[in-house]
Order: structure tokens, then C-alpha cells, then sequence
């Protein structure tokens, strides 16, 4: 076993085999004693065959693989181990809700409450009021199955959340100060971050304290995982405002529908609300570049469909097109730079051209509908996805590991170095698949001249044959960027 740079725990075994695994108390904590998992005589599990977790058994982080592909990078399998490093009685448990809201959190509080008490038989948990701040500003809330018994029906979060106040010596000092001993944090990315400054503190005064993290970002940007929750919900929410700006554009006489959708760096839920959909014509992402005036530009596509269907859908994420507009260089609480109304601005371009041009009168609607997704409560699936999520962090703070973030990859749960999660942002990347799908599915052009290929293709991955792996076909990257944008222009014609 070794670390890097960063920190992080690496463990590397035959066939090109790397885990990058995430801290534990014995890391820090010599001799401590360990304890029976409760489990055992929980007449739930009494019936379930191998219910605790292998200590080796590890998730591939890339599962489509060749025959002599090495083994490559795994993170460790989150499930319950069978000895923990807590006596359920000792436990102090606390969570925490940070940032913007998403559909799921109440979910999550509930089963974390519901995951120690049934399972494990704590009954010392408390809910921080109001984010980070609420940890050194605000009183905590007594949370027991009963108290969170409905919340999982309503849509925000019970506790409050708030974006910044992050002072980590504070933070500590009220860990400390209350003899918390488990920490549930759930937050985005810059959450993350917190939780991972928090941990090394935690660490660096020697405390017997589990940080873990549950990544909550409606945007879907989070590295690593298959999926954050509350997307799904965001998804089949999304799908009435598009629908509601269909019946309007198709109500009348070149007939506009304009809906802006979150995702301010990424935008995974406008691409998949489009998929979903079928009614929508185009859909701009922050990742995707395009431009207004000339051959090839969103007006000339506008006025060639509205001739063809007699109307038209637009779906822009709020972080596409900021370019285009004079941004302010201005950030919220969390570091979010914040962004003009691009669903506004691109309405009112759109109606300037068509004045200007005077060729044809057309209607447009403009559609926000992104706070009243946030709001709601999440769907069947997320509540599922939310469940797992909130038990495998208990499982994993119980059995001592900390300074971890527990997701799905490739299907499986894990637990995640909080370094993985916060190098970065998850991204829709233009010259894959899934881009190339929704060109073909909505018909719209690429807006992409090679020269904007050649620069996403500088700041992503080799071409792929099968995800993870290298084409065999060494041409000059160059020629397989223009393969790209021919594809995705044959695609769109």
C-alpha cells in the first residue's frame, strides 16, 4: 500500500490493479477495539446469505475492457462489514444539508435517521440547522424515526441549507464541543470540498470522528459516479415544461417555445430532458459552443424549421451561451460564478431578428421552470437511489472508514476518496456517443466548425472505440476531429 501526492490512499496488486481506497480510523487511531456488527441478530438480515461485505471486494472503475486490458483502477465496495468500530450506544450522529436544493434530500435525511436506528440501534442523531454556518450559529433539530417519518413527501429539506460559512476550526470546535462522533454531509461538489477540509482537521487532531459524504448536485456534474440524485426526478419534471411550451408553440402560427433548464457547467439535464422529450427541436449546453448570425447559426436553423414544421422547441441550460452575453464575474456563497438569464437573453434575440428580418411574424413563450423542479419531491426512483445511498454511508461510517463519498459506479456502491470527487466536474462531452445521439434525435446542426473540435478534443480523452479504451486506428488527430463534427453534421442533416 502507498499514496500520492494528494494524499490518498493507493494500493496496487497483480494485473495492473490500483485501489484507490479512502481513509479508516486505524489509518490515524492505533488500537482501537471493534464490536460485533448489530446485523447479525437483526431479524431483517436473520434470512439474507452473505449480507456483509468482503473486506476485499473492490468495484472497476472502467468495466468494458479487452483481453489484455490491465485491470485499471477500483474503489472499495460500500456495504456493512462485519465488525464495526462503534458501540451503537457511544454513537453522536449529526447531518448536515448544504447549497441549492435538490429533489431527494429529505429522502436521504430520513433513511440516514432510519438506517442507524434500525439497523444499528442508534438513537443519538441530530439535524444542523442551516448548512455549515448552522454548525457554530444555529440550534440542531432532535431527529428520531418518528419525526422523519413523512418528510421523504416533501419536497426541500427539513433541516435548511445555506451556501458558504465554512470555517472548519469552528466547524471542529462544535464537532468536538458536542461529542458528535459521525458526520453525514450532504452537498454538491464546493460541499464536498468543505467536507474533505473538515476531514483533514478532523484527522489532524487525532479525533474518533466518521466524515461521510453523500453527493447531492441536481446538474449531475459530480466525477466518478454513474448519476447524483434527484436527476431523474429533475428529468421527468422537465419533460412538462417542455411539454407545456409545445402545446404553445404548436397552438399558433410559428410558434416558439423557449425553455431553460439548470445545469450551469454542465449540462446533463437539458441533454437528457431533450432525449426524453422528442418534442424538442434544439438544445444548447454549456459544453457545446454555437453562435447566432450567419451560415450555419441558431436564427438561420430557427427560420428554416418554423418553414418546415410551422413551429419550434428550444431547450438551453442557464450555463449555455454566457459568452455570448457580457457575464458578470461575480460568485455566490459556494463559488458559483453567477449567471445572466440566457433563456431571457436568447428570447429576445431571437424576436429582435425575426423584426429585423421582417420575413415572418412569429409568437414566442418563454418557459422557466427551474426552481419548481429543485422544489419538488423526488420521484419513485430517486427515492430507491436515495435509500442505498443513505444506508451505505452508514454502513461505511459504522465499519470506521471516513473522509469518504459514497455513489454508484457502474452499478455497484462504493466508497470514494473525497479527492476523486472534488478534482474536478463531470462534463457531456461533445465528441462522444451520447451528443452524437441527441444531434441525430432533434436534427439541429452542431454549430461546430472543426476548429472547435480540435479544441474539445485537446482537453479530453483519446478517441474511443469502446468507453476506456484507445482506437487502434492512430490517424492524426486532426483528421479524427473532422471525422467527429462529419459524423455529427451527416447525423444532423
Amino acid at each position: 500500500m502507498g499514496s500520492n501526492d494528494s494524499g490518498m490512499k493507493i494500493v496496487h496488486g497483480e494485473a495492473g490493479f490500483i485501489l484507490e481506497d479512502v481513509p479508516h480510523f486505524s489509518d490515524y487511531i492505533p488500537n482501537l477495539p471493534t464490536y460485533p456488527n448489530p446485523l447479525r441478530s437483526n431479524p431483517a438480515y436473520s434470512v439474507v446469505k452473505q449480507y456483509f461485505v468482503h473486506v476485499d471486494d473492490t468495484i472497476p472503475q472502467k468495466i468494458v475492457v479487452h483481453k489484455n486490458s490491465p485491470r485499471g483502477v477500483h474503489f472499495r465496495r460500500a456495504g456493512a462489514r462485519q465488525r464495526v468500530y462503534f458501540d451503537s450506544d457511544d454513537v453522536h450522529a449529526c447531518i448536515v444539508t448544504c447549497g441549492g436544493l435538490c429533489p431527494g434530500l429529505n429522502t436521504v435525511i430520513r433513511e440516514i435517521v432510519c438506517g442507524l436506528s434500525y439497523m444499528y440501534g442508534v438513537h443519538k442523531v441530530i439535524g444542523i440547522d442551516g448548512g455549515y454556518k448552522g454548525f457554530y450559529s444555529k440550534n440542531t433539530v432532535t431527529l428520531t424515526p418518528k419525526v422523519v417519518n413523512d418528510i421523504h413527501k416533501r419536497g426541500g429539506t427539513i433541516l435548511g441549507t445555506s451556501r458558504g460559512g465554512h470555517d472548519k476550526t469552528k466547524i471542529v470546535d462544535s464537532i468536538k464541543d458536542r461529542g458528535i462522533n459521525q458526520v453525514y454531509i450532504i452537498g454538491g461538489d464546493g460541499t464536498q470540498k468543505g467536507a474533505a477540509v473538515i476531514y483533514e482537521e478532523i484527522r489532524r487532531r487525532g479525533l474518533k470522528v466518521a466524515i461521510a459524504g453523500i453527493p447531492k448536485t441536481i446538474d449531475n456534474d459530480i466525477l466518478v459516479i454513474d448519476k447524483s440524485f434527484g436527476f431523474d426526478t429533475a428529468v421527468e419534471e422537465a419533460q412538462r415544461a417542455i411539454n407545456a411550451a409545445h402545446v404553445e408553440a404548436t397552438s399558433t402560427e410559428n410558434g416558439i417555445g423557449v425553455v431553460k433548464l439548470m445545469g450551469r457547467y454542465s449540462g446533463f439535464i437539458a441533454m437528457h430532458a431533450t432525449l426524453a422529450s422528442r418534442d424538442v427541436d434544439c438544445c444548447l449546453i454549456p459544453e457545446s459552443p454555437f453562435y447566432l448570425e450567419g451560415k450555419g447559426g441558431l436564427f438561420e436553423f430557427v427560420e428554416k424549421r418554423l418553414k418546415e414544421n410551422g413551429h419550434m422547441v428550444i431547450v438551453i441550460a442557464e450555463g449555455a451561451g454566457q459568452d455570448l452575453l457580457d457575464a458578470m464575474d461575480e460568485r455566490d456563497a459556494s463559488g458559483n460564478k453567477l449567471l445572466k438569464d440566457v433563456g431571457l437573453w436568447i428570447s429576445q434575440k431571437i424576436k429582435g431578428h425575426f423584426a429585423r428580418q421582417n420575413k415572418m411574424a412569429i409568437t414566442l413563450k418563454y418557459i422557466d421552470p427551474t426552481y419548481m423542479i429543485r422544489a419538488i419531491p423526488s420521484n419513485a426512483s430517486d427515492n430507491v437511489y436515495c435509500t442505498l445511498l443513505a444506508q451505505s454511508a452508514v454502513h461505511g461510517a459504522m465499519a470506521g472508514y471516513t473522509g469518504f463519498t459514497t455513489g454508484l459506479v457502474n452499478g455497484r456502491h462504493t466508497y470514494i476518496p473525497f479527492n476523486r470527487i472534488i478534482e474536478g466536474q463531470n462534463k457531456v462531452v461533445i465528441t462522444d456517443r451520447m451528443w452524437a445521439r441527441l444531434l441525430s434525435s432533434t436534427n439541429q446542426p452542431s454549430f461546430m466548425n472543426p476548429k472547435d473540435v480540435n479544441e474539445a478534443k485537446e482537453q479530453e480523452e483519446p478517441i474511443t472505440l469502446l468507453d476506456g479504451e484507445e482506437c487502434e486506428d492512430k490517424q492524426p488527430s486532426e483528421n479524427k476531429a473532422q471525422n467527429h463534427v462529419t459524423t455529427k453534421r451527416t447525423g444532423s442533416k
